[in-house]
């Protein structure tokens, strides 16, 4: 869906906990802004494809 890169290990954990922080809906929009059809991003590094699934929200 997303990645961000960074220089070292601190940096990517400060911001993993910030983006913890965020609402759904920002999260959201974060993704779609680079990713607008949420592709598989892993294939274009090289990895085989997700299988596709259906997620079932519980309560």
């Amino acid at each position: 869906m997303r990645f961000e890169m960074f220089d070292d290990m601190p940096s990517a954990i400060g911001r993993e906990k910030q983006l913890k922080r965020w609402h759904r809906p920002w999260k959201i929009n974060l993704i779609e802004s680079d990713n607008p059809h949420w592709e598989d991003l892993a294939v274009a590094l090289g990895f085989d494809p997700m299988r596709s699934t259906t997620r079932m929200d519980g309560p």
